[in-house]
This record gives structure tokens, sequence and C-alpha cells, in this order.
């Protein structure tokens, strides 16, 4: 037995050990499967192995193998999990890492698997390829953490392929679901300081304190955000600016990243409007971003776009490739998503159906399309699980805000 518990935090692969398999992941079903094989993506290393087991058959099937280096056990639904991993260690070598999914929220547990029995991480279900890549990939890769910023809430930068295909309207639709419906205090911060659309789509009035604080950094503190951030609705705030088209902005050097750093202290998610240009704050924030969304339409120059996007170099502390929206899907003289999804040799990762009737109502009213239950509610509570892990009512107990 290892000092961490019944597994050991390390295990380095020897060519002296060929029998031993890089990766074998025993899943329970097909969504989890295909969550990891996206999730670890290019890391995923030459032998690995999925099998398809019950929770049950876990240890049965190690016991007929040699030791894989990595093991991913999903051990959701089985009646007493941590007599199970008992029996897992009992039958593998001491020196495997071990990668745990299970149907359990709460830190209690979460506890006794890392710090207890040495388990590398633990994710819960629903499990998302974000989530595999942040926090099994670097596992499974050998590089420990990914070097992310301080703790905090998770900053998602949507940007539309190009002009007028609703990137606005899906920030300001998903920042409030993730307040309203799930529960997190949320921010919706509009990266377009001149002609930014998030105030009329809440029917807010934008702040005056977002150009002073990209301008003088030393000013960004909790006290200036309080004031500068507009409350719309309970747990959501908006942050955003309308300058004159004559009053150029100068982003002084870090002021993007210190503005980030202190919203994530505040808020559970931040949502990000940004326009691609290569001016400062556009580019700041896709960096610093935890996750990047691309929004497109089924067009040929969406396409042509929306490719360009998802080719630009990743920020530090993104473990996964940019989500793809397709949006407006089946509106009449546009590409159907199979051919769109051939061309981009990709296939988008959430797809919302030509709504504009209702879209454009309630961009009119200034309330949440969202709000209302029907296709366009649907796609956004998919997006919600695949961008922030969120996509129903927060669990109990503790272990809910590491899923942010």
């Amino acid at each position: 037995m290892s000092e961490t518990g019944l597994f050991g935090e390390r295990a380095e692969a020897s060519g002296g050990r060929p029998d031993r398999k890089p990766l074998v992941c025993f899943v329970a079903d097909a969504e989890t499967e295909q969550s990891l094989r996206a999730g670890f993506g290019e890391a995923l290393p030459p032998g690995a192995e999925f099998r398809r087991i019950d929770s049950s058959q876990i240890v049965a099937a190690l016991r007929a193998m040699p030791t894989p280096w990595t093991i991913v056990l999903d051990i959701a639904g089985h009646p007493q999990p941590l007599a199970l991993l008992d029996d897992v260690s009992n039958v593998v070598e001491p020196n495997v890492r071990v990668l745990v999914i299970g149907d359990r929220s709460d830190v209690g547990f979460y506890r006794s698997l890392t710090r207890g029995l040495g388990v590398a991480d633990y994710l819960y279900k629903p499990v998302t390829p974000t989530m595999v890549a942040e926090h099994f990939t670097p596992v499974v890769a050998g590089r420990g953490s990914l070097g992310r910023a301080a703790p905090g809430g998770r900053l998602v930068a949507v940007t539309g392929a190009r002009g007028g295909v609703g990137a606005s309207t899906i920030v300001a639709n998903l920042a409030w679901l993730a307040a309203q419906g799930f529960q997190r205090h949320s921010c919706a911060l509009d990266a377009d300081v001149y002609r930014g659309t998030l105030p009329l789509l809440y029917s807010a009035i934008a702040s005056t304190g977002l150009r002073g604080a990209l301008e003088r950094p030393e000013r960004i503190d909790d006290l200036l955000i309080e004031r500068a951030a507009v409350k719309v609705e309970e747990r959501l705030f908006l942050l955003a600016a309308e300058e004159g088209l004559a009053n150029p902005l100068v982003c002084a050097p870090g002021s993007v990243e210190r503005l980030v750093a202190t919203l994530r202290r505040r808020y559970n998610f931040i949502f990000a409007d940004v326009p691609f240009s290569n001016e400062t704050m556009a580019r700041d924030l896709l960096d610093q971003a935890q996750l990047r969304v691309v929004v497109m339409e089924p067009t040929l120059p969406g396409i042509r776009d929306a490719l360009r996007l998802l080719q630009l170099p990743p920020g530090q502390g993104q473990a996964f490739r940019p989500l793809l929206v397709l949006n407006r899907a089946g509106r009449k003289g546009t590409l159907p998503v199979k051919q769109v999804a051939e061309t981009m040799k990709v296939a988008p990762d959430v797809v919302i159906p030509d709504l504009p009737a209702k879209i454009e109502e309630a961009a009119t009213l200034g309330k949440p399309a969202a709000a209302a239950k029907g296709a366009f509610r649907a796609a956004l509570d998919q997006l919600a699980l695949k961008a922030c892990g969120v996509g129903k009512p927060p669990a109990r107990g503790l272990f809910r805000v590491f899923r942010r």
C-alpha cells in the first residue's frame, strides 16, 4: 500500500513491461465512453482500451489481465463503491493510477476517494468531454495540473464566427439559465464596449465603470466590480459599457487579466460575449477563458470563418477544444446539418434550430427566450452541460462547487 492509500499517485510506463496497457477504461454506457474519448482527444495513448461492462464485473476483468498503468472505473450505481475499490486494490499493482466516475456528489465521498484511497481524481455523472479534458487528461498524459489560474469561477468566451449569428443572444440566455435555472452566481460580460447588445437584451442600462477599469487596472477590486456590475435578476449581473464611437478605448497591459481574476472571485460563471478582433480586450479574454464557444450559421461563409476560429491556438488554461454551436439550423436557404459536419470534418456540439419569431419576440420584450420550455431551452440546457457541467438543479452537498 502506498503512503497515499490503496493506489499510488503516479505510474511511469516502462518499456520493460510491454504487457501493461497504458490505459483501460471500464465504462457502463455509451454516453460516458463518448465523453471520455472526446475529452482525451489526442492525449489518448496508443493501445488504450474501452470496455463496456457493469461495475460488478470490474474486479474479475482486472484479475484476468496485467494491471494497466492507468484505469478509469465507472462505479455509478454500485451499492458499495468504497468496498468495490478496496476489492480492486487487491487485484492490481500498487503503482496504478486510478480515475473514478460515479454518481455521488457529496464532498465526503470525494475526500474518501482522493485522500483516503489515493484515487487520482473523481467526476460524477453526467460527465462531459470538457470535464474529462480538464481533470482526467492531465493524469493520463502525465502532465500533472494544467497550470490554470487560481481557483474561482469559470470564464466562458462566446464568439460569433460572423456578425449577426446570434452569439449575444446565446450569451444572454446562457447566463440567465445558469443564474435562474441552476442557481449559480453569474455575470454576463459584453466585450463590445461600443455596440454591445447585452444591455438591450436584458433591458438594462450599461454602467460607466468598465472603461475606467480597463484603462487603469490598479483600480480594479471587488468594490469597483460591485459598483460597475448591473443587477439584472437575482444571481445575474451585467458588466457592459456604451462608449462613444469617437472615443477609442486603450486597454492597459494586464487590465483584462486582473478584471477576470476579480470577477472569478465573485461569480461561479462569467459568460463573455467576445467579438473576434485584434483588439487587446478581445484577444486577452479569449486567452484567459477556461473554454471558448464558437457560434456559427449553416452557410458557406459561416463554415469558413468558424474553421478559422477553431484553428486559433488555445490559451494556457484551455484543456478542451472550442465548443461548436450551430445556430439557426434548418433556416430556409441554408445548408443541412449533415453537410455542415461533413464539410467541417467535425460535428457541431450543440445544434439550435431556427426560431426567429420566438427569439425576436423575447429580444423585443427584454426577456430571456430560455425561460420558456421548448427546442431553444433544450439546446441551451445541452450547452450549459457541455460548457459548464451544469444540466440540472444543483446537487445537494458541498461537492457541487467542484463542478464550476
